[in-house]
């Protein structure tokens, strides 16, 4: 395992640097790591794949979108066959960003589908986008948006995430506000759920969410809301990017409700824990890293913490640069890793959103894959990123 498959030397391509000049890298030996997962795990870890889009359809990008379904399942087969779960049409996925209700709900039940025809995990997303926050006038419409849509999760034999409400982000005035909402919410639902705390960075519209712009009185709201319901949450998802809040809240909650980091900076050290516990995961770098990280954490399971560290140490500074502020164009990163490694043939993104991030940041995301081992065929991700880049003015 982690072999050299390339001389040091082998490939090399030009790339920008932030100070405009150009650069000759040269690739590092590469890693390789299995298609499948080897072992076992013990530790849930959830992917938040990535939604591939039709690069023929001609439809304008920005206003509609157009999905490769063949494509998009095939890659969440990929993250199945390494043990991993599914978190299916999440809001950073491109929803609310590209990909509307109707063509999540179709995502969702394409993939609830395959999985199933292989008892794989999947977990899908219910919220109230299609509830646009301009026409949410009372605490109840938003209360009926999210019944909408986990009742039409739950009829194609879906399991929920239960995703933040920019909606009630607008109404919410206080805590109060917020149990009313998911203590009916939680009632009704068939299993228990995965509730998700979405910051600020990855979605501005959430500011202020649990009814206070304070983080510590917001936890408070979030932990009381989650131990009153119990029974009825699976675990909590947090994406504050801070990794003492997302300790401090795993040790507060119910023995029964798992913590899943959502944490994309720190990650390595959350799912390994502490002598108090650890997290489970809930990622969207796991979309890009799939193959590490199932080997990373079945290294971890085996009682190899170096193992477990070698392997996912390296990735975290890749991950840190693809989910830098504005944190919301993390995607563009991901999709990036899946044209480089094969998984699409093309680098065009629902949305049009393989635009929103500059060229120095996917040069800067090229060396810190290589550094880490991360791409299946160094010479094809070299093929590719010239082309990409050539586009945008770099010949090499």
């Amino acid at each position: 395992m982690n072999k050299p498959v390339l001389p040091m030397s082998s490939l090399s391509l030009n790339l920008p640097k932030a100070d405009g000049s150009i650069e000759n890298y040269r690739l590092a030996a590469s890693r390789t790591f299995p298609a499948k997962l080897e072992g076992t795990l013990n530790r849930i870890a959830f992917s938040a794949v990535h939604t591939v889009a039709n690069p023929l359809a001609d439809i304008d990008p920005w206003l509609s979108a157009a999905v490769d379904w063949d494509k998009t399942i095939a890659f969440r087969e990929h993250v199945w066959d390494l043990g991993l779960g599914v978190a299916e049409a999440m809001d950073t996925a491109q929803r609310g960003m590209g990909l509307d209700w109707p063509t999540s709900l179709e995502l969702i039940t394409r993939s609830v589908r395959a999985a199933k025809a292989r008892g794989a995990l999947v977990f899908s997303g219910a919220g109230t986008d299609h509830l646009a926050a301009e026409d949410a006038k009372t605490i109840d419409d938003v209360i009926r948006a999210y019944e909408e849509q986990i009742a039409a999760v739950e009829k194609v034999g879906g399991r929920i995430i239960l995703m933040c409400s920019r909606a009630l982000a607008k109404l919410g005035r206080n805590a109060d506000d917020y149990a009313k909402v998911y203590n009916h919410v939680l009632s009704q639902v068939r299993e228990p759920v995965i509730i998700h705390w979405l910051g600020d960075m990855f979605d501005p519209a959430l500011s202020g969410y649990w009814g206070t712009a304070d983080l510590d009185r917001a936890m408070d709201a979030a932990v009381a809301i989650i131990n009153a319901n119990a029974a009825k949450v699976d675990g909590v998802k947090v994406s504050l990017l801070d990794k003492q809040r997302e300790i401090d809240m795993r040790r507060r909650l119910d023995k029964n409700v798992k913590m899943y980091t959502g944490d994309d900076f720190n990650y390595a050290e959350l799912i390994a824990g502490d002598d108090k516990g650890f997290s489970h995961a809930l990622l969207g770098i796991f979309d890009a890293i799939a193959p590490a990280a199932s080997y990373a954490l079945s290294r971890l399971a085996a009682g190899d913490e170096a193992g477990f560290h070698d392997v996912l140490g390296p990735t975290v500074p890749l991950s840190r640069h693809i989910f830098k502020a504005p944190t919301r164009f993390y995607k563009t990163g991901v999709v990036f890793m899946a044209y480089l490694n094969g998984h699409q043939d093309h680098f065009t993104m629902v949305g049009g959103q393989e635009s929103t991030r500059s060229t120095v940041h996917l040069a800067e995301l090229f060396r810190l894959a290589d550094k880490a081992g991360l791409f299946a065929n160094p010479e094809l991700a070299t093929r590719r990123t010239k082309a990409v880049l050539a586009t945008r003015g770099i010949e090499s």
